[in-house]
C-alpha cells in the first residue's frame, strides 16, 4: 500500500512540475506490454492472467492517492452492496480526476446495479471515450444496451470487446455470424 502511494504520489509531483516524460514513456511501455500478453493469449488460464493484470493496471494509473484511495473505498462499498456510497465514492473520482477512465467505468458499474441505466451509459461512453481499449467498459455497454432493448448496438459493443480482449468472458453472448461459414464437409462449405 506505502508503495503503491508513493508511486502514485511521486507520479502527481513530476506530472505538476512537467516532468511527465519519462514516467509516461513507462506507462505507455507498460500498456503496450500488457495488452499484447492479452491479445497473444493461448488459454483462458493466460487470458485471465493478462486481464487481471491490466485491471490493477488502470486502477494504478489514479492520478493521485486522494482518488485512488476513493476508487478502492468505492469499489470496497460496492462489494458490501453499499452502491449508495459506493457511488459517491466514484462521484470524487470522476470530479478530481476527470480524465481517469476507470473512475467512470466503476461509476457506470454501480449505476448500473442502482439501476440508473441511463446515467451508466453516459459514463461508460466517456471511460471509452478516454480509452479506446477499455473492454471492461465496451462489456458494460454490452450489458447496459441489452438491457435497454438495443441487440444489435449491444453486439456491436460486445463485439468491441471481444477484439481487444478475446477470452472475455462474455464473448459467448456475441450473436453467431450470419455470414459464417461451416467448415468443409467432404470437400463442400455449407452455410450456417
Amino acid at each position: 500500500m506505502r508503495r503503491r502511494t508513493l508511486l502514485v504520489g511521486m507520479a502527481a509531483i513530476a506530472g505538476a512540475f512537467g516532468i511527465p516524460g519519462r514516467l509516461q514513456a513507462n506507462a505507455d511501455t507498460e500498456r503496450e506490454r500488457l495488452f499484447k500478453a492479452l491479445k497473444t493469449a493461448r488459454s483462458e488460464r493466460e487470458g485471465r492472467l493478462a486481464e487481471n493484470a491490466i485491471w490493477n493496471w488502470w486502477l494504478d494509473q489514479a492520478p493521485t492517492a486522494k482518488v485512488r484511495d476513493a476508487i478502492d473505498h468505492g469499489m470496497e462499498r460496492r462489494e458490501a452492496y453499499d452502491f449508495e456510497a459506493a457511488e459517491a465514492a466514484f462521484d470524487m473520482v470522476v470530479d478530481q480526476a476527470p480524465n481517469y477512465a476507470e473512475g467512470w467505468n466503476q461509476r457506470a458499474f454501480v449505476r448500473f446495479l442502482r439501476d440508473n441505466i441511463d446515467g451508466s451509459l453516459s459514463d461508460l461512453e466517456k471511460a471509452v471515450e478516454l480509452d479506446p481499449d477499455h473492454f471492461g467498459a465496451w462489456s458494460g455497454m454490452y450489458h447496459v444496451l441489452t438491457r435497454m432493448g438495443r441487440p444489435q448496438v449491444a453486439a456491436s459493443a460486445l463485439s468491441r470487446a471481444v477484439t481487444i480482449h478475446p477470452w472475455i468472458k462474455e464473448r459467448g453472448l456475441l450473436p453467431p455470424d450470419p455470414d459464417a461459414k461451416r467448415p468443409l464437409i467432404k470437400g463442400k462449405q455449407q452455410d450456417l
